[in-house]
């Protein structure tokens, strides 16, 4: 018997849905637990848990603790499964105009507060997150998705509910929501459909989770849409302007870059769409299904709104920052953003090279140690010209999907 690769095994769940929804003339896949079964298997095949308990303990907790300080309200004790054979889903907004370390200071951040447990969550990301690799944080390849996170489509998203470890986590504004500027900071845009159709279908909860602060990640940095149209073309969904944009350039670091803002999330109450309709979920149309999701929308704004007169008075809390520093004074060279290119490429090739459990250490002359024995990490320091190399190494390690593909993305 012939032994099928992880990708013909994908490409034939996929085709499996597809004549499953030709059969019913649906407008999604629909309807076909073989194929979800099948590409279940398929999720974590880059997924490392111990690469994400490293990552995690090892580099980046200094980081969350001092520069970002997460605080989670109302997650000592999570819901449980209404739907005890389903996961529960939780949907939350994106930062404006910042690299997504807001989801980075979540995921990592509760994963650890729940001791890498059942309870953790398997976060549906945008694909594009995945096959560029200048969205993975300072090109380190498949970060996200060795750290857990799977590429946003229809086919990942209901496979998902099949499996019973793990809840669902999803940012239902998609890439919208982190390009829409400061000007729009904390304001939801149009909510994708298709996690109130899995709310519906598989009768399971909707969890708001509001993340407050986080639009000081970046601040003061507009959107332009014809610009992010041009970014789009090689992988990266906006193009931030503002006073930082001209060290962008200067300094291609600052592409990832992050200010002290600190992080809040804020469970929100239980939602629950099944119980808004008689229908059975077949019956359903998309326009009804729109209606609902952007009463899920309106009913998450009104309780960010509130989150946000209540934690976000004090974005960066400079004195607590302070005061942690000053705690952590010996590790201010890793705490500090223009440092991590060298610490995360540092940790990298550690581990590539089979070290676990281990620290990057950041005093005396560790930093220049690092530079020399990871030298591509100069070019993020190198004024303009340092650009070249790493688009060149950006376009060598991507993977664009042919168009086809768009098909299969969350909407």
């Amino acid at each position: 018997m012939t032994r099928l690769t992880n990708k013909e095994m994908q490409t034939r769940a996929i085709e499996m849905l597809k004549q499953k929804a030709k059969e019913k003339n649906d407008v999604d896949f629909n309807q076909s637990t073989e194929a979800f079964e099948q590409n279940k298997i398929l999720l974590d095949q880059h997924y490392d848990e111990v690469f994400l308990k490293t990552l995690t303990n090892d580099l980046f907790e200094i980081i969350n603790d001092v520069w970002f300080r997460p605080v989670f309200v109302g997650f000592d004790n999570l819901p449980q499964r209404n739907n005890p054979q389903r996961p529960l889903i939780f949907a939350s907004n994106h930062s404006g105009m910042a690299f997504p370390w807001d989801a980075m200071v979540f995921t990592y951040g509760l994963n650890k507060k729940l001791n890498f447990g059942k309870d953790c969550f398997k976060v549906l990301a945008s694909p594009m997150l995945s096959f560029s690799s200048f969205m993975n944080p300072f090109q380190i390849k498949n970060l996200w998705k060795r750290a857990g996170a799977v590429d946003a489509t229809f086919l990942n998203f209901e496979s998902l509910m099949y499996q019973d470890k793990n809840h669902v986590m999803i940012y239902p504004e998609g890439v919208p929501g982190i390009g829409k500027g400061f000007d729009k900071r904390y304001q939801l845009q149009e909510y994708k459909s298709s996690f109130v159709r899995m709310s519906v279908k598989y009768r399971t909860e909707i969890y708001p989770i509001h993340t407050v602060n986080g639009e000081y990640i970046d601040p003061l940095t507009y959107s332009n849409k014809w610009l992010n149209r041009m970014m789009n073309y090689i992988g990266i969904p906006f193009l931030p302007l503002g006073p930082i944009t001209l060290l962008l350039f200067l300094q291609p670091w600052v592409f990832y870059i992050a200010f002290p803002a600190k992080l809040t999330f804020v469970m929100g109450k239980g939602i629950r769409p099944f119980d808004w309709t008689n229908k059975p979920y077949e019956d359903i149309t998309q326009e009804e299904f729109r209606q609902m999701a952007d009463k899920v929308r309106n009913m998450a704004q009104d309780e960010l709104n509130e989150a946000v007169k209540t934690y976000g008075k004090a974005p960066f809390s400079i004195k607590e920052l302070l005061k942690k520093m000053a705690q952590n004074w010996k590790r201010i060279p890793h705490i500090l953003p223009f440092n991590w290119p060298i610490i995360f490429t540092e940790f990298e090739r550690r581990y590539r090279n089979g070290e676990r459990d281990f620290h990057v250490k950041t005093g005396g002359l560790h930093i220049l140690w690092y530079l020399f024995r990871n030298p591509i990490t100069l070019f993020f320091f190198l004024p303009l010209i340092g650009w070249i190399p790493m688009i060149i190494r950006g376009f060598k390690n991507s993977n664009f999907p042919k168009k086809s593909r768009s098909e299969l993305i969350i909407k």
